[in-house]
């Protein structure tokens, strides 16, 4: 036996079990799923998706080619229009989007620099309720805040289809009719305030009522004058103040 643990066979069979052993630690080390945390001076990348433990998506950051659509109670529900901003898009518990940061600028040939920022926030299972928006286009600038009313309805898939047929229809009779078709079967939205800058260079805020009809606007005009004005139902100033009284 002493023989033996001491034969050039013992010591090849010895030699070669510690170099499974140690294999297969190795490999067991990175099959493992590594947990803890990591810090980089850098990380490039085109899309980042922020989940919880049970995999529901709750913050996607992406470029513009790789910005997701619509989520809705977990599923993706793919948008036309959502190819040509890169941001950010809030995600809630129960995998429906919560509102979003997209933002995009450039320069045409022929035209001159264009660019948009668009930061909102949703109500539940509904459409945006605070908006905080900027944009550049033909040289004309305007930026501000918006307070929205949104419906009673939900947001389902059909209702994304309603509203991406008639979006992409061509601008005129038709396209008003069915728009008008539209908001009567998803009543209940509308603009309630506004405060910002114009495209008229002029800065101010309008109050609107239930249905979006414009009551007050203060209004600070491009030559700095003044103005406050209420209005009517129909629309008509019923009293106006201006800096001149």
């Amino acid at each position: 036996m002493v023989r033996f643990f001491s034969s050039q066979r013992f010591l090849a069979i010895y030699s070669g079990c510690l170099t499974v052993v140690f294999a297969a630690t190795v490999l067991a080390g990175f099959a493992r799923p590594q947990s803890g945390n990591a810090s980089f001076d850098q990380i490039s990348v085109r899309r980042v998706n922020v989940v919880e433990p049970d995999g529901t998506v709750r913050l996607v950051i992406s470029d513009k080619a790789e910005f997701p659509g619509l989520y809705l109670h977990g599923k993706e529900i793919k948008r036309a229009d959502r190819s040509d901003s890169a941001g950010m898009l809030f995600v809630n518990d129960e995998g429906t989007e919560d509102g979003g940061l997209i933002y995009g600028a450039g320069k045409d040939t022929g035209k001159g620099p264009s660019s948009f920022s668009h930061l909102s926030f949703d109500q539940y299972d509904q459409d945006q309720t605070l908006v905080l928006g900027a944009s550049l286009e033909d040289g004309k600038k305007a930026s501000g805040v918006t307070i929205n009313d949104v419906g009673s309805y939900v947001i389902t898939p059909e209702f994304i289809a309603d509203a991406e047929r008639v979006k992409g229809m061509p601008s005129g009779a038709t396209r008003t009719a069915e728009w008008a078709k539209f908001r009567r079967k998803y009543p209940g939205d509308a603009e309630r305030g506004f405060f910002g800058r114009q495209t008229d260079d002029s800065v101010g805020m309008s109050l609107r009522d239930i249905q979006g009809r414009v009551r007050a606007s203060l209004t600070v005009k491009p030559d700095g004058e003044p103005v406050l004005q209420f209005l009517n139902a129909e629309g008509k100033v019923t009293k106006e103040i201006s800096g001149e009284q």
